[in-house]
C-alpha cells in the first residue's frame, strides 16, 4: 500500500504515463474461502448468474464494493455491485437484458425485473494513454467530468474512494483480495478515503458526503486525515449537479440513522451546502424553531423507517423547510403591505425555486409540498362545510401531521388547533356537526331559545262594521 502511494505520487508529480513509468504492484492481500465468513447462500441470485457468466466467458468477475463490506460485517446488504475487465460493450453482448448508462462513467446495468446488477468495467489511471473509446476530462477545480478509463483490478482498487469499499470477492476461488487495508479499517472501524483526501475530494466532492453516510451506518469513525480537508472543501459541493445531490440527500436523511447523519454534517459544514435556506436559520445553540423542526421530523423519519413504515420526501421537505418559509413570508407582508396568505403564496413558490437550485427535488414532490403548506393556513378555518372538505383531501393526513409537529414549537393556539383537528377525525358525524357548529358560532354550543310569539294585530275593521 505504501509503495503505491508513492508511486501514485510520482505520477502526479512528473506526470508520466505508463511508457514512462512501470505499475506499482500492490501488497495484494489475498484471503481464502477457508478464512471469510461470505458464503455463496448470502449473495442474490441474480447477482450470481452475472458473476458466473462473465467468468465462463473468459472475463474476470468479482463482487466489489458494498456488498462485500456489509457480508463481511455480518449484515444484509441493499444491493450487489459487480466489477469485471470486460468491456460495457462485451457486457452489453453477454446479456441481453443488459443496458448501458452513464456518461461520467460508463456501466451496464443487468436487469432482472426490478432487481438490478450493476456492473462496472475495472478503472484505471487518468494519466495513462487512453484507448480508443476510452476518455478521462476534469474541470479546472479538479473535479472528474468524464471518466471512461478501464484498467486492471490493482488500479481499479485505487481509483475506488474508501478501503472498506475496495474489497474483491473472486467468483472463480471464492477468496477476497484486499488491496488497500480495507479489512485492517473494518476491524478498526475506520472509514479511511483511499489515496490524498484533498485530491480525492476535489475528483468528486461528493465522497465528503459519502464520508459521513459510511461512518454513521457503519458506526465507525472517520479517519483523522480523512477528515481534516471537508469543512474547508465543503462549498465545491455547489458545482455538483442538482439532481445528483438530490439523490445523494434522501440516501443521507432517509437512511434509518437521519438525524445522527445531519448532526455530522452540520458538524463538518456540509447540510448547508444540500439546504442553503435551512442553514440561514442555523443558531449556534441549536435551538431555533428551524432547527427544533428539523431534528423533530428527523428522529420521526428514523422511527417510521424502523417500524417499515412508508416515508415520503415531499413531507420530509415541507416540514423542513416550514420555518424558512413563513419568516420570509412575515417579512414579506410587513415590507410590501401585501396580505400574509398572497405573501405566503409568493414566498412559497420562490423557496422552492431557490431550493431545487440546490437539491433539484422532483416536480412531482414540489407539487405535494405546496400543498401541504397551503393546508396549514386552511387547517384553521373550519366554518361552515370547510373542515368536512378539508377531511376528505388526499393531502390532508400529511397536512395533519405537520400542523402536530409545528405544535411542538409554536404557540398555544397551534397546540389547540391540532387538538381539535386530532377529535374531529374520530368523532362521528353528530359530533363533527356540532363541532362545526361550535366554530360557527363563535363559542360553546347553545341551545337557540325559541321566541315569544308576538300577537297579531287586528285588521282595522271596515266602517259598515265599526
Amino acid at each position: 500500500m505504501i509503495l503505491n502511494r508513492v508511486a501514485s505520487f510520482c505520477r502526479k508529480v512528473l506526470n508520466r504515463n505508463e511508457e514512462n513509468l512501470p505499475t506499482q504492484e500492490l501488497a495484494v492481500q489475498v484471503i481464502p474461502r477457508q478464512d471469510h465468513g461470505i458464503s455463496r447462500s448470502d449473495i442474490s441470485e441474480n447477482a450470481l448468474k452475472v458473476l458466473y457468466r462473465l467468468n465462463k466467458a473468459g472475463f474476470e468477475a468479482y463482487l466489489v464494493g458494498g456488498g462485500v463490506r456489509d457480508l463481511l460485517l455480518d449484515t444484509k446488504p441493499k444491493d450487489f455491485d459487480v466489477a469485471t475487465n470486460a468491456t460495457p460493450e462485451e457486457i452489453k453482448q453477454l446479456f441481453r437484458n443488459c443496458r448501458l448508462i452513464g456518461r461520467r462513467f460508463r456501466l451496464a446495468h443487468i436487469l432482472f425485473g426490478r432487481d438490478v446488477i450493476e456492473v462496472a468495467t475495472l478503472r484505471g489511471h487518468h494519466d495513462e494513454k487512453a484507448e480508443q473509446k476510452q476518455v478521462s476530462a476534469q474541470s479546472k477545480q479538479g473535479m472528474l467530468l468524464r471518466d471512461n478509463v478501464y484498467g486492471t483490478i490493482e488500479e481499479d482498487a485505487e481509483r475506488r474512494d474508501f478501503t472498506v469499499n475496495a474489497l474483491y470477492y473472486s467468483i472463480a476461488d471464492f477468496t477476497i483480495r484486499d488491496f488497500v487495508g480495507g479489512i485492517h479499517d473494518l476491524d478498526d472501524r475506520v472509514v479511511r478515503l483511499i489515496g490524498d483526501p484533498e485530491t480525492r475530494y476535489r475528483e468528486d466532492p461528493v465522497r465528503m458526503l459519502r464520508a459521513v453516510r459510511f461512518a454513521v451506518k457503519l458506526d465507525m469513525d472517520i479517519e483523522e486525515a480523512t477528515a481534516d480537508p471537508i469543512e474547508r472543501l465543503a462549498p465545491l459541493l455547489r458545482d455538483i449537479p442538482a439532481a445528483r445531490l438530490y439523490e445523494e440527500s434522501l440516501k443521507l436523511l432517509q437512511s434509518g440513522q437521519g438525524l445522527e447523519t445531519y448532526r455530522m454534517l452540520r458538524d463538518y459544514g456540509l447540510f448547508e451546502q444540500l439546504f442553503p435556506l435551512i442553514g440561514d436559520h442555523f443558531t449556534e445553540d441549536r435551538r431555533s424553531q428551524c432547527e427544533r423542526m428539523l431534528e423533530h421530523v428527523l428522529a420521526s423519519t428514523d422511527r417510521r423507517i424502523a417500524e417499515d413504515q412508508r416515508i415520503n420526501p415531499a413531507f420530509l421537505f415541507a416540514a423542513m423547510l416550514w420555518y424558512p418559509l413563513t419568516t420570509r413570508a412575515e417579512e414579506m407582508a410587513f415590507t410590501s403591505g401585501l396580505a400574509f396568505y398572497d405573501a405566503f403564496l409568493v414566498c412559497a413558490n420562490d423557496i422552492l425555486d431557490e431550493q431545487v437550485r440546490s437539491t433539484a427535488i422532483p416536480r412531482r414532490f414540489t407539487a405535494m409540498i405546496r400543498d401541504i403548506w397551503q393546508n396549514q393556513l386552511r387547517l384553521s378555518r373550519r366554518a361552515g362545510k370547510r373542515a368536512f372538505k378539508l377531511l376528505e383531501q388526499p393531502k390532508f393526513r400529511a397536512s395533519y401531521d405537520l400542523l402536530e409537529m409545528r405544535a411542538e414549537f409554536e404557540a398555544k393556539e397551534t397546540r389547540e388547533l391540532a387538538d381539535w383537528w386530532r377529535a374531529f377525525q374520530s368523532a362521528d358525524r353528530v359530533k363533527k356537526q356540532k363541532m362545526v357548529q361550535v366554530i360557527n358560532q363563535g363559542g360553546p354550543a347553545k341551545k337557540r331559545r325559541r321566541r315569544p310569539q308576538q300577537r297579531r294585530k287586528k285588521k282595522p275593521t271596515s266602517g259598515s262594521e265599526a
